[in-house]
């Protein structure tokens, strides 16, 4: 017995058949929709190599299942550069080397967008490794990831208005 559920994916909105009402939106991902960005790692939510964003939070997508998202809007690294211009946080993660292997990179992305866009990333390099500690790395590319997220924050902030003092009108005249 077939289900249709309707998901945003990327900005596109899909009516997806979901055979099996067990199917991880993982499995979904990469064998029903062929986007084979996140990765099943570990398969039990440990890794976070299957970080996807939904609803713009961070999930791990081996522990979701399809047929609870109906209606979801869903973010995956497929979906992050905008054309031939990478997100931020893309070219933060190459302008760092926040990546060896590769194989966390997807994850690592998608939870590093997530948690800018939680306000959650602050200027703590301590505070950043804490609220990634879901994303591992087997390469040891944290010092990297941390660099790429302080920069990627940095470079997605809006820049504080010009608050220096301005010149005091001179038009009104003066008191003598």
């Amino acid at each position: 017995m077939s289900v249709d559920i309707v998901l945003t994916v990327n900005g596109t909105r899909r009516t997806i058949p979901i055979p099996d009402p067990r199917i991880t939106l993982l499995d979904l991902l990469r064998e029903g929709l062929h986007l084979t960005g996140a990765k099943k790692g570990c398969d039990r939510g440990q890794c976070g190599a299957c970080t996807v964003l939904v609803d713009g939070r961070r999930i791990n997508a081996c522990l979701a299942l399809a047929i609870s998202l109906d209606g979801a809007e869903v973010l995956t690294i497929e979906g992050l550069a905008e054309g031939d211009r990478l997100h931020p946080v893309q070219a933060a993660f190459i302008a760092h080397d926040g990546f060896q292997c590769g194989f966390c990179t997807p994850g690592q992305i998608m939870s590093a967008v997530g948690l800018i866009r939680e306000a959650q990333a602050g200027q703590d390099p301590e505070r950043i490794r804490e609220a990634m500690s879901g994303n591992l790395c087997r390469c040891g590319a944290y010092a990297g990831i941390t660099e790429a997220v302080l920069e990627a924050q940095a470079a997605m902030s809006p820049q504080p208005a010009d608050m220096s003092p301005q010149p005091a009108d001179q038009s009104q005249g003066e008191a003598a």
